[in-house]
């Protein structure tokens, strides 16, 4: 069951805590600007299927995590 508290932005901001990753690291992991990583941290913008396949492709974690679908 998704839990309706939690956004794209929140989940992106605990990965990249956890993981000990900066904006500009992230973003050249998955090919894409510093710019845009800010746009989706600031929840100015959010991901596109490619941008989220990239992210699971790069990290080797589910979909669901980052599509904020995990239950607890």
């Amino acid at each position: 069951m998704k839990n309706k508290e939690l956004e794209f932005k929140d989940t992106l901001k605990s990965f990249l805590k956890e993981y000990d990753l900066t904006q500009t690291a992230f973003a050249s992991m998955i090919g894409v600007k510093q710019s845009q990583v800010s746009e989706w941290l600031s929840g100015k913008a959010k991901p596109g299927y490619e941008n989220l396949r990239a992210m699971v492709i790069a990290f080797g974690i589910p979909a669901e995590y980052f599509l904020c679908l995990e239950s607890d």
